[in-house]
């Protein structure tokens, strides 16, 4: 790994941050985040409610409040229609139980990832025709469905655009798009998830109804988890939306079906945070769209019994052990062509197996990343297609490698760092070459190593217990930066010069470390963990090496400890 180390901030920098904290260390994290004064730290420690913008700013916002509480009134049938991952799912659950707590005649709709894809899909709209839909409210997905707005048009029914993707040059004639990224909007943060923008529009509701914001709260926590899963940057609105959030998932009776969910995972009775969100209870709500069908999960999100959530959710408890089965064959798999077909040297991964499954394609690439650190396509069988997720290295832009690939494709769409393809059989080998040569062309030698972003460098004297409880104040301050994320990622400290104290492989396979160091400066001994390290414990100078690690709590038979997460070692 390439590590980059920090560089120093002027004494002047750190002295406009003095009334925040005379540690430096403290203050260079917080210039790290584009903290520059006292008010603006004091907003980052304590996210309020009050600082989030007003709902009418972004476009269409009282257009789509009006729009929903018509139809309300004269008790219109609405579809609820999302997309089948963890952000589409939450965000139905949002506006399904908040309209419906308001007396809406409501359908939720998620289409099957297999048979209709992602978006808007013809057969789903055609099911809102059968069902006496009058209005469908779209959310996580829409802003590119042109045609398929234009043909529920034709069978009379509005169409309400709710999302954060990019829109295309054209835009579908909905009644109304909310999406913070049209260029037109006003709206003054870019990042929400979709399930961000949901909240906002019945934040937009209550208010014209004349409700207390408090009301909403309970809504959060759907929102967080949504914030986490969907990788949407942890600053600004997102971050006060997700603070709340992880509060509600803490302090307030929980919704029966998360409960179910953190009751499999054994997470019930202890303290949630935003890495749990998105490792822990994220691919559970996932799986069930990625192995079945995603619409098992909006039924567990919205259950009131208790009985009937556990029953659900032990489904889906299944799913995700067969969705770990899954991807951990097909990664093998994969490391396998790739050796056998002598392409470690190039500037891509492109890989595809007919009898891979398609709901873990996306989870592959990621995996196949942490070995061959480089722009990864994985593609599986579909109807006639073979269809891809794209995952992406840091600095590169895959999204714009595969759009110069477009004349080979069928359907492609996503982000910087994600997306998703569709090609005939017969054009897979001229999009692998094509796909390789753009790569090659256009890719940095930077790129094609991962980055260890260094923020400062800590003597392991700071990490000592200073005499108020188990933890340092350096470490009780950076637990309140939480929560971690994109944009505010747990600070990556660098310490230099430690001491061997009996460091050792652990796991069935002796792949993890676990390290006992010290140094001159203290005798006492820090214990820290670093997965997929234990190779490393041979190449190392016992009396003298350094090590790039972050801080987190370990919890054993009772017992709370500081514990570094080591990530490298040299």
């Amino acid at each position: 790994m390439r590590w980059k180390e920090p560089i120093p901030y002027s004494a002047e920098d750190l002295q406009r941050l003095a009334k925040v904290s005379i540690d430096p260390t403290i203050a260079t994290l917080l210039l790290n985040r584009s903290i520059y004064s006292f008010e603006e730290a004091n907003e980052f420690f304590n996210p309020d409610i009050k600082l989030l913008h007003d709902p009418y700013l972004m476009k269409d916002m009282a257009k789509a409040m009006k729009i929903i509480l018509e139809a309300l009134k004269n008790n219109e049938r609405i579809m609820i229609y999302g997309d089948y991952d963890v952000d589409g799912t939450t965000s139905v659950t949002l506006l399904y139980t908040y309209l419906k707590s308001i007396g809406g005649d409501l359908l939720t709709y998620v289409p099957d990832r297999y048979s209709e894809g992602y978006g808007i899909s013809i057969q789903g709209i055609d099911r809102a025709k059968e069902e006496g839909i009058s209005l469908i409210i779209a959310i996580d997905c829409g802003i590119r469905a042109v045609e398929q707005v234009a043909y529920a048009k034709e069978l009379g029914i509005d169409f309400i655009i709710c999302d954060h993707h990019l829109p295309g040059e054209v835009i579908p004639k909905a009644e109304a798009i909310l999406n913070p990224k049209q260029s037109d909007c006003p709206y003054p943060f870019k990042d929400l998830c979709a399930c961000g923008v949901g909240f906002k529009l019945i934040q937009a509701i209550h208010t014209k109804r004349g409700g207390d914001f408090n009301d909403l709260l309970p809504y959060l926590d759907l929102v967080a988890i949504a914030t986490a899963a969907d990788l949407v940057p942890i600053v600004g609105e997102n971050r006060i939306l997700s603070a709340i959030g992880l509060k509600v998932l803490n302090d307030y009776p929980k919704r029966v079906g998360i409960e179910a969910i953190l009751e499999a995972c054994k997470l019930l009775d202890q303290d949630i945070n935003n890495t749990d969100l998105g490792f822990k209870i994220g691919p559970r709500i996932n799986a069930a769209g990625r192995m079945k069908h995603a619409i098992h999960s909006v039924e567990l999100l919205i259950e009131e019994d208790k009985e009937v959530a556990k029953t659900i959710a032990l489904a889906i408890e299944n799913y995700n052990q067969e969705r770990r089965t899954a991807d951990g064959g097909i990664t093998k798999e994969a490391l396998i062509q790739i050796e056998t077909a002598n392409e470690v040297e190039n500037s891509t991964t492109v890989v595809f197996d007919a009898s891979w499954h398609r709901g873990v394609l996306g989870i592959v690439a990621s995996r196949l990343i942490e070995t061959h650190y480089r722009p990864t396509i994985v593609f599986g069988k579909g109807e006639g297609y073979l269809t891809a997720s794209a995952r992406s290295v840091k600095g590169f832009n895959i999204f714009d490698a595969i759009n110069e690939c477009a004349p080979l494709l069928e359907k492609y769409g996503g982000h910087k760092y994600a997306a998703g393809l569709s090609l005939l059989p017969e054009n897979y080998e001229a999009f692998k070459t094509k796909f390789e040569e753009i790569v090659k062309n256009s890719i940095t030698p930077e790129s094609l190593q991962p980055e260890l972003l260094i923020e400062a460098e800590i003597p392991l004297k700071d990490l000592l217990p200073d005499g108020k409880g188990d933890f340092p104040k350096l470490y009780r301050i950076i637990h309140r930066m939480r929560p971690f994320g994109p944009g505010n990622k747990s600070p990556v400290f660098i310490t230099k010069g430690v001491i061997d104290k009996g460091s050792r492989k652990i796991g069935s396979e002796e792949k993890h470390l676990r390290l006992s160091i010290s140094d001159k400066s203290t005798n006492w001994t820090f214990t820290g963990i670093g997965f997929n390290l234990g190779h490393k414990l041979d190449e190392i100078d016992k009396e003298n090496f350094d090590i790039v690690h972050s801080l987190d709590e370990n919890h054993w038979n009772g017992n709370t400890s500081l514990q570094l997460m080591i990530k490298d070692i040299r």
